[in-house]
């Protein structure tokens, strides 16, 4: 026997108390999640406020200010997010890291926890930057970076395995993603879809706590609702009919969303300096705005609308088409953000539309309640974009409180995703199988 290995009942109670302890941990990571989207959204309403004189919601704001000042502040504020990220870069380089920047994804598909610090930092700075002066773009992601930065930050200090820093990583992403879209169950299904594929046992109750800890923080003290606020919607018995036609057609919108993504990435690349691209960038979103206000911000003013079915299929349709260009442009140029939410808007404007044709050309009875045919379009164009379907229909449950359209959800979803892979589009998070072989 090796007397090294102590007594039988040693390694159980020390593997237990390292579990209780990482559970503990989980529960801080959770609290952080909370605590840097409420910081984000705190430094962003008040950055807004001094670049533009108003605060609220980013199209509001862009709606009570003149058309030249949506020029001017679009560009100026891309200009100097151009700026932080240069400055950004060669402060990374004197750092130990490097200038290196490791997206939290790829982070867990490789089993990493060194995420840059000084990268990061300068990221975040550069995305307050870019959302508060109007890039079409969301500010969830950036809010769910900082949540897994310092999950690693946290689990770098701390006297535990590796694998283990792994796991708060994992649950400093789905904290994230829980706190910033009041999604606890989505958050862990994101993870599992997205980045690895699978999962540990003994990583399954951190990452939940981990989840559950910042959606309970963010739900119960802060914002006790979900994130749209919808009535009850009903179901047509032609749901399933119409859900399979959504899946069709947001399959097909979310493949071509995704090739113009990669062809203003292309456009864009040609252009060394980030200052360049991201100046470029912010003039041409300052532009559009001029004519259409509503392309400031990530789209969710556009999804409310869209839910309230209190706009014209004309007036959704023009918006729409602009509001995807300007989000190409803000993306394609470098501007620090997500186009999650862009998505969400995307796949909204567009059930709207199809809701009032399919009203136009069916009878009343087929077509149900409108609202259920932007609550799929959500869900297809968020499978489409990112290959993930059990999380696009989880998602948007969730956000929606809507769980009685998981069904039709799940057809429109499989469906869009069949569409989107059939036809070779490139995920927004990359492949998580080809990323790990």
């Amino acid at each position: 026997m090796n007397e090294a290995a102590g007594p039988p009942h040693v390694a159980p109670l020390t593997r237990m108390r390292r579990r209780v302890a990482l559970w503990f941990w989980a529960m801080v990571v959770g609290a952080m999640a909370a605590a840097v989207t409420l910081g984000f959204r705190a430094t962003m309403f008040g950055l807004e406020t001094l670049l533009t004189g108003h605060g609220g919601e980013l199209v509001s704001v862009a709606e009570q200010i003149a058309p030249w000042q949506r020029l001017v502040i679009c560009t100026l504020g891309a200009a100097a997010a151009g700026i932080v990220l240069l400055w950004g870069r060669r402060w990374a380089e004197q750092g130990p890291q490097g200038a290196v920047n490791v997206d939290y994804i790829d982070a867990v598909r490789h089993e990493r926890v060194d995420l840059n610090n000084r990268m990061t930092l300068a990221r975040g700075c550069s995305a307050l930057l870019s959302i508060t002066s109007g890039a079409s773009i969301g500010r969830e992601g950036p809010m769910v970076q900082l949540a897994a930065w310092l999950s690693t930050v946290l689990g770098r200090a701390l006297p535990i395995a590796h694998h283990e820093r792994v796991t708060l990583l994992v649950g400093g992403i789905s904290a994230g993603i829980a706190a910033a879209y009041h999604a606890p169950v989505a958050g862990v299904v994101f993870v599992l879809e997205l980045a690895l594929g699978f999962i540990r046992p003994s990583a399954i109750a951190p990452v939940l706590i981990a989840a559950a800890t910042a959606s309970g923080l963010i739900y119960w003290v802060v914002e006790p609702a979900p994130i749209y606020r919808v009535g009850p919607v009903s179901t047509a018995p032609t749901s399933l009919g119409l859900a399979l036609f959504a899946g069709l057609a947001f399959g097909a919108i979310g493949w071509a969303f995704l090739h113009l993504l990669d062809w203003v990435r292309a456009l864009f690349s040609r252009l060394s300096s980030p200052v360049l691209r991201l100046t470029l960038g912010g003039l041409a979103v300052g532009l559009l705005s001029m004519a259409v206000p509503q392309v400031w911000g990530n789209g969710y003013p556009l999804v409310v609308q869209a839910l309230s079915g209190t706009q014209t299929w004309q007036w959704l349709l023009v918006v729409l088409v602009i509001k995807v260009l300007a989000t190409a442009v803000s993306s394609g140029s470098g501007s620090v953000g997500g186009v999650f939410t862009p998505s969400l808007c995307l796949g909204a404007a567009g059930g709207a539309v199809l809701a009032q044709w399919a009203a136009l050309v069916l009878p009343t009875p087929w077509v149900g309640d409108p609202r259920a045919l932007v609550i799929l379009g959500m869900a297809a164009v968020l499978a489409a974009v990112t290959h993930a379907p059990l999380m696009a229909v989880v998602m948007v449950m969730e956000m929606t409180n809507q769980f009685q359209l998981t069904i039709p959800a799940m057809l429109a979803c499989g469906v869009a995703y069949a569409v989107s892979t059939q036809f070779g589009a490139e995920p927004l998070y990359g492949n998580p199988i080809e990323a790990t072989r």
